[in-house]
């Protein structure tokens, strides 16, 4: 397995297929690098290099119980770019790698990044507060953190129907669906996990956002039961410099997988966009 070790010893496992102009995919919580499937093999037969890495905690990287933050994600992410010597490179981050995604472009992509996609991403913030009313409240969170602790693979086993919209009318469930997104959640370790939920949502990146003035597509499903689209993508964008907002009518959150076919063409079109 292609990996690199951090400064604190984490080994963080990467895929680095092909050659051309980079695109690095950021994963939601708490999957893979796996879950860009569609996107990696896609976007390497139009000639780009992708790459993606398991964060700190998921997959196949080490299952640690400390550093299960933004900060560091970001910093994992630098290193990887830096080891990987990651250039002109397009950052494509889904949910909580959306936020990962934000923060290193804002504090570490200077020289090395040409372009930005959010897609269903956490930022700015999720939680509710006094500043940011729209929020979930942190019950939702808490209940989370109950549900992880006391039996994970059957909150894994559970957790997919509402990300893909199986529970939609007219939506049928699909088992392999389903069972690769719980497959891919219990390789993950279960305190990081469970230490992932307060970063995603409680970190406010909206000074991350401010700063990013690279080219940035955010892209948002409208029945994204996850993270709603009107406290999240609609507030993004608009503190973002240089951003095009993209919504999709009846779309879930898990959107790269049930509408693989629609997201690459978008994604592509950007990517080549001036």
């Amino acid at each position: 397995m292609q990996s690199i070790t951090t400064r604190d010893g984490t080994e963080i496992f990467y895929k680095d297929w092909g050659s051309g102009q980079p695109v690095v995919f950021h994963h939601g919580w708490p999957l893979s690098s796996d879950d860009w499937d569609a996107q990696m093999l896609f976007f390497l037969g139009q000639g780009y290099r992708v790459v993606a890495h398991d964060r700190r905690g998921h997959g196949r990287s080490s299952q640690t119980a400390t550093g299960n933050d933004m900060d560091t994600y970001a910093a994992d992410v630098a290193a990887l770019a830096e080891h990987l010597n990651l250039r002109d490179a397009i950052h494509v981050g889904h949910s909580t790698g959306g936020g990962e995604a934000a923060r290193y472009v804002a504090r570490h992509g200077a020289g090395r990044v040409a372009k930005l996609v959010l897609i269903g991403a956490v930022p700015p913030l999720m939680l509710k507060t006094a500043a940011n009313p729209g929020g979930l409240p942190l019950e939702v969170f808490d209940g989370m953190r109950k549900n992880l602790a006391a039996n994970r693979s059957a909150f894994y086993w559970d957790f997919p129907v509402p990300f893909y919209g199986f529970n939609r009318p007219g939506q049928p469930l699909s088992e392999p669906v389903r069972m690769n997104w719980w497959r891919q959640g219990m390789i993950g370790g279960a305190k990081a996990h469970y230490d992932c939920i307060a970063a995603f949502s409680e970190t406010d990146f909206t000074e991350d956002l401010k700063r990013i003035d690279v080219p940035t597509l955010v892209m948002h499903g409208d029945d994204d039961q996850i993270v709603p689209i009107a406290d999240s993508a609609k507030l993004s964008y608009k503190l973002l410099r240089n951003a095009k907002l993209k919504i999709y009518e009846g779309f879930p959150h898990g959107m790269c997988t049930t509408h693989a076919d629609v997201i690459n063409r978008d994604l592509l079109a950007f990517f080549r966009g001036a």
